[in-house]
C-alpha cells in the first residue's frame, strides 16, 4: 500500500486536481491519499476567524472561499454531479458559517472554534477528490487521528491513533482519501495537528497501514540543493536520509515539516518528495540509508532573523546561566533557531525570530536584573536584519576539511560572521551572517560544494578599447575550453566606458556586448563602481583596460568590498608608494587579488617571475630592462630613409604606442614600468628617485593636438638620425632602457654592442635581466613582445583566470 499527500498547490485549481486525479488512477496497488486544503484557503480561513473575533465583517473573505469551491466544482463535474457535490459539501459549510457567526456574535474565538473553522478546508478539499477519482472512498481522518491537550497545544496520541488506522487497514477501500489537518479529541470535538499538519497526518496514515512508501506531493521537484528562486543551478537532490531531510526542512527548505517525518522514520517508511505538476521527474527518496558519496548535500537558510547575545566576565564559571536563559525564554513560548556559545562561557548568542526578539530580550533583562547592575553582565545585545546558512550532510562526519573550505569560501568572498553552531553529530554547520550578504553566500557555498566541478567569475569591465575589445574576444573565444578543460565560466556582468554602463547578472553576450553599451543608459565610474558593490556578488572582478586616473582612484573602494581587480592601467601601481603599498596591503587584508601583470611588459610574465623570487627569499640586486615595446620598434625601425616622424606614425598606426604617442615618447610609460618593478622588488621607490631622458626632448611637448606634434616632431628628425648613425658607426645600436642598481634607478638611451643582450632585441620586443642572489653570475632573461593589444589582453585575460586559481 502506498500513501499520498498533496499540498495545497497541488489542489489549488480544477487542472491542477485534474493531475492529482491521473496521479492517483495510475496507482495499481490500494493508496491512501491525504490532502490539503485549496490553496489559500487556510490563510483566508485564519484571517476570517480573527475579523468574526473582533466583530468584524468576515462574509467578503467566505464570499471568496465559497467562490473559490464552486468554480472548481463547476469546472470538474457535469451540472448533475456539481449538484450532488454541492449537498454533501453543504453540512460543512452550514456548520463554518455557524461557528463564525458565534465567534462574532460571542467576540471569543475559542480552540474548539479555531480548529473548526481553519480545518474546514481540508474537508472541503477531501470531498470534491473522492467524487471525482474512480473507487474512491471519503474517511473522515477524526475518526482515526485522535489528540489530546498538551501544554499550549493538540499531540496526538499514538498508540490510540495506530490502533485505529491499523484496524481500518483491512477494511480499505482501493482509493481512500483522507483530509489532513483534522483530527479530534476523546470528546469528539475538532482539532488540528498545526503547522505541516497535512504531512503529519499522511505519516501516521503511512506509519499505521505500514505502507510501503510515503509520497509527498508538492510543487517542486524534490528537495532542492539551495533555494532555486537565489540559486539559479540548484538542483533536485535524489537522495537524504531521515536526519538530513530533517535538517534542511528545519532550516528553511519547506518541502515537509520536520515533525512530519517521526512517524515514518520509526517504521523506516520511505519518503518520496514528488512534484504534481511534473511527475516524470524522479524526485528526492528519503531513507535510512546515510549514504556518503557527496559530503554535503543541502544547503538551506532562514531570514528575518535576529542575533541576541547575552554577554559578562561574570558568567565564566557561574553554574544555571543556560539554564536560567533559557528558561526565561520558554517561559514567554519563545523558539531558539540556533545556539552558540563561547568556550570561555562569557557570551551566549541565540538565534530567535525577529518578531520575537524585543519580547526576549525585556525577558533576559528581567531575568539577569541583578547580575547586570552588578555589572557582571554587560547587558543583552541584538544583532538585527540576521539570516541564518546552513550546510547538511551525513557525509561530513569524520571527515576533514569541510569547516575549513566553508569558512575560507566566505571570509574570502567579504561575508562575516557573527556566530557558528555544529553540533557532535557533524550533519550540520550552521553560521549567522547579515540578511544583507544572503544571496552572495548562498552563492558562494552552493558553488563550492555543489558546483565544485565550475567556478563562477563575475567580470566587470571598464574600457572598450583595442585592448578591451580584444580581451571580450579572447574571452569569447576560449569560454568553451574554459568551461570543459578548466571548469571556468566567466560573466561578463557589466560593462563601462567613460560615459556609459550597462548590467546583466547573468551574463551579458560578449559578441555584442560593446554595441549594445553604445544604447546604454549614461554612468560614470563612481556609479559604475557602486553598482558593482551593491549586487555583491561572489568572485567578482572589476577590470581596468583604460590609462584613466579617475579609474585607477577606484580600486582601493573595489579591494575593500572584497572585488578583485585586474588592471592594464599603469597609474595605481606608479603613484604615491604609500597608495601602492596600501592596495597591495588592503587585497591582502580581503583575501582578493590585486593583479597587474601588463602594466609591464603586456603579457610576458615579468612581475610574477619577480614575486616568485622575491617569496622565496631571493634578493633582485640589478635590473636591466627594455620596457617600451613601441620605443624599442622606432629605434629599430629609424634609418637614413625612414625617420623618427614617420616610424611614429607607423607606430601608431599598428596599435603599438598610445593614441597620444607623447605618452611613449615622453618616457613616462617607461618610468612607471621601472617604478612598478622596483616596487615588487622590494624597493621603495618614488617618481623623483627616477633619473629620466625623454626619449625626445621636453620642449616637443606642448599642449598642441596630436596631429601638430607630430608634424613639429618631424623638426627633430635630423638630431635623432645623428645620435642613431653614430652608433651604427662606431658597430652599436641604440636602445631606449631602465635601469635599477644599488637602489638607484634611470631611464633613458644606451648604447650597446654586439656583445649586449639588448643587441639583436628586434621588433617592437621587451627584455628584462635580473641579478639576483641566485641569479647573479648567470643572470635571469625574460624576453618578448611588449606592445600590442593582442598581448596586452592576453595578459589580462590570464590574471582573470589567476583570480580563482590562485
Amino acid at each position: 500500500m502506498k500513501v499520498l499527500k498533496f499540498g495545497g498547490t497541488s489542489m489549488g485549481s480544477a487542472d491542477a486536481i485534474q493531475n492529482v486525479k491521473r496521479i492517483v488512477e495510475i496507482c495499481k496497488e490500494p493508496v491512501a491519499v491525504v490532502v490539503s486544503a485549496v490553496g489559500g484557503v487556510t490563510d483566508k480561513l485564519v484571517k476570517a476567524s480573527a475579523l468574526a473575533q473582533t466583530g468584524k465583517d468576515y462574509s467578503g473573505i467566505l464570499n471568496e472561499i465559497e467562490l473559490t469551491h464552486q468554480q472548481i466544482i463547476n469546472a470538474l463535474f457535469d451540472a448533475d454531479k456539481a449538484e450532488q457535490v454541492d449537498k454533501q459539501a453543504a453540512a460543512t459549510w452550514k456548520e463554518l458559517k455557524q461557528v463564525l457567526k458565534g465567534v462574532s456574535l460571542t467576540n471569543e474565538l475559542s480552540t474548539k472554534s479555531y480548529d473548526t473553522i481553519v480545518g474546514s478546508g481540508e474537508r472541503l478539499s477531501s470531498l470534491i477528490l473522492s467524487q471525482l477519482v474512480d473507487k474512491a472512498m471519503l474517511y473522515d481522518s477524526r475518526q482515526f487521528i485522535k489528540t489530546e491537550l498538551n501544554g499550549r497545544g493538540h499531540h496526538v496520541k499514538l498508540n490510540e491513533t495506530m490502533q485505529a488506522i491499523g484496524e481500518l487497514k483491512f477494511s480499505i477501500a482501493q482509493v481512500g482519501v483522507f483530509p489532513g489537518f483534522i483530527a479530534s479529541n476523546d470528546k469528539g470535538e475538532n482539532t488540528t495537528l498545526g503547522r505541516g499538519g497535512s504531512d503529519y497526518s499522511a505519516a501516521l496514515l503511512a506509519a499505521g497501514f505500514d505502507a510501503e512508501i510515503l509520497e509527498i506531493w508538492t510543487d517542486v521537484d524534490g528537495f532542492m540543493s539551495a533555494d532555486p528562486r537565489v540559486i539559479r543551478r540548484a538542483y533536485c537532490i535524489e537522495h537524504l536520509s531521515y536526519a538530513e531531510a530533517m535538517e534542511l526542512s528545519h532550516f528553511g527548505a519547506k518541502v515537509i515539516y520536520p515533525p512530519t517525518i517521526i512517524p515514518v522514520l520509526q517504521k523506516q517508511i520511505p519518503v518520496r518528495v514528488k512534484n504534481t505538476f511534473n511527475p516524470k521527474a524522479k524526485g528526492t527518496l528519503i531513507d535510512n540509508d546515510k549514504e556518503v558519496k557527496q559530503k554535503v548535500k543541502g544547503l538551506s537558510s532562514i531570514r528575518d532573523v535576529s542575533l541576541l547575545t547575552l554577554q559578562g566576565n561574570g558568567m565564566i564559571g557561574i553554574s544555571g546561566i543556560s539554564m536560567r536563559m533559557f528558561s526565561a525564554l520558554a517561559k514567554q513560548d519563545i523558539n531558539i533557531v540556533l545556539i552558540s556559545q563561547a568556550s570561555s562561557e562569557s557570551s551566549i548568542s541565540v538565534v530567535l525570530a525577529s518578531d520575537d526578539v524585543e519580547i526576549a530580550r525585556l525577558a533576559l533583562i528581567k531575568e539577569f536584573e541583578k547580575e547586570i547592575g552588578r555589572q557582571e553582565i554587560n547587558g543583552v545585545s541584538v544583532e538585527k536584519e540576521m539570516a541564518v546558512v546552513a550546510i547538511v550532510g551525513e557525509g561530513m562526519k569524520h571527515t576533514s576539511g569541510v569547516s575549513g573550505k566553508l569558512f575560507n569560501d566566505v571570509g574570502r568572498n567579504g561575508i562575516n560572521i557573527y556566530a557558528i553552531a555544529q553540533g557532535a553529530s557533524e550533519l550540520n554547520i550552521s553560521f549567522v551572517i547579515h540578511e544583507h550578504d544572503l544571496r552572495k553566500t548562498l552563492n558562494v557555498v552552493h558553488e563550492a560544494f555543489f558546483l565544485s566541478q565550475y567556478q563562477a567569475i563575475h567580470m566587470y569591465q571598464v574600457g572598450v578599447g583595442t585592448v578591451g575589445k580584444n580581451l571580450l574576444q579572447k574571452i569569447e573565444r576560449q569560454s568553451e575550453r574554459l568551461l570543459k578543460t578548466d571548469h571556468l565560466s566567466i560573466r561578463l556582468a557589466g560593462l563601462a566606458n567613460s560615459s556609459q554602463m550597462i548590467f546583466n547578472d547573468r551574463g551579458l553576450e560578449l559578441d555584442s556586448a560593446v554595441d549594445v553599451l553604445k544604447h546604454a543608459s549614461p554612468g560614470n565610474i563612481e556609479q559604475f563602481v557602486s553598482q558593482i558593490i551593491a549586487n555583491n556578488h561572489s568572485n567578482s572582478v572589476f577590470v581596468d583596460c583604460t590609462a584613466s586616473e579617475l579609474v585607477a582612484e577606484q580600486y582601493e573602494r573595489l579591494l575593500e568590498n572584497n572585488i578583485s581587480v585586474v588592471t592594464a592601467n599603469k597609474i595605481a601601481g606608479s603613484s604615491a608608494y604609500e597608495r601602492y603599498s596600501k592596495l597591495k596591503k588592503t587585497a591582502r587584508q580581503k583575501g582578493v587579488k590585486y593583479l597587474f601583470e601588463t602594466n609591464v611588459g603586456a603579457g610576458l610574465p615579468i612581475i610574477n617571475t619577480i614575486n616568485g623570487m622575491v617569496q622565496s627569499g631571493d634578493r633582485i640586486l640589478q635590473l636591466e630592462a627594455v620596457l617600451s615595446g613601441t620605443l624599442n620598434y622606432i629605434v629599430n625601425n629609424v634609418n637614413a630613409d625612414k625617420p623618427l616622424s614617420a616610424v611614429v606614425i607607423e607606430a601608431k598606426e599598428k596599435g603599438y604606442s598610445e593614441p597620444d604617442p607623447r605618452i611613449d615618447l615622453g618616457g613616462t610609460d617607461v618610468l612607471r614600468k621601472l617604478l612598478i618593478l622596483a616596487r615588487e622588488s622590494d624597493y621603495a621607490l618614488e617618481e623623483q628617485h627616477v633619473d629620466i631622458e625623454p626619449f625626445v626632448p621636453k620642449e616637443f611637448f606642448t599642449d598642441e593636438s596630436v596631429h601638430d606634434f607630430i608634424e613639429r616632431l618631424k623638426g627633430y628628425d635630423k638630431v635623432f638620425e645623428e645620435m642613431r648613425s653614430k652608433a651604427q658607426a662606431n658597430g652599436r645600436v641604440i636602445r631606449y632602457a631602465a635601469s635599477l642598481k644599488e637602489g638607484r634607478a634611470k631611464v633613458g638611451f644606451i648604447e650597446v654592442d654586439a656583445s649586449h643582450p639588448f643587441y639583436n632585441l628586434a621588433d617592437s620586443n621587451n627584455k628584462v635581466i635580473l641579478r639576483s642572489d641566485y641569479y647573479y653570475d648567470h643572470p635571469m632573461e625574460i624576453k618578448g613582445y611588449g606592445a600590442g593589444a593582442d598581448v596586452t589582453a592576453a595578459g589580462v585575460f590570464a590574471d582573470i583566470i589567476k583570480v580563482v586559481n590562485l
